[in-house]
């Protein structure tokens, strides 16, 4: 019992049911604005003022090509805000982070797995590798001491 109840108290289990769980109200509203508002803007263009209940018959089978439609657009809706507002800040803002580290790894000679700079011995392969200094890591920009005097 102790087990199941840390397993259910660990972070990334919490943290996923609140994505699960946020995402389902964020996929609402989109489904919202999409059935709402887009659909009928569509619609108004293309001449027919119930888009979502666009369907053809044939031999008594109904195709509802317009929940096709709608399902669509929603899609391409979620795709743009979890790219544009989601994949592509992170992304800066990783760059903007990483962009002035100093390298602790390098590639073995050998057999090209990511070792320490340091190292003098391979730890997947055994080669002996020479070891590299690693770069005097000065302050990033913005952060440490100012390197201006103020008169």
């Amino acid at each position: 019992m102790k087990g199941f109840r840390s397993f259910l108290m660990r972070g990334n289990l919490i943290e996923l049911a609140i994505a699960v769980v946020i995402g389902t109200a964020f996929s609402a509203i989109v489904t919202a604005i999409v059935k709402d508002l887009i659909t009928p803007l569509i619609a108004a263009i293309g001449g027919k003022p119930e888009f979502g209940r666009l369907q053809f018959t044939v031999n008594h089978s109904t195709f509802a090509y317009g929940d096709f439609i709608n399902a669509l657009v929603t899609f391409l809706i979620i795709a743009a805000v979890v790219y544009f507002l989601i994949v592509t800040p992170v992304a800066r803002i990783t760059t903007r982070l990483t962009r002035n580290r100093a390298a602790t790894e390098r590639d073995c000679p050998e057999c090209l797995s990511a070792i320490p700079v340091a190292a003098t011995r391979c730890k997947y392969c055994t080669a002996a590798v020479t070891p590299v200094a690693p770069p005097a890591a000065g302050p990033e920009r913005g952060f440490g001491p100012s390197t201006h005097r103020r008169s």
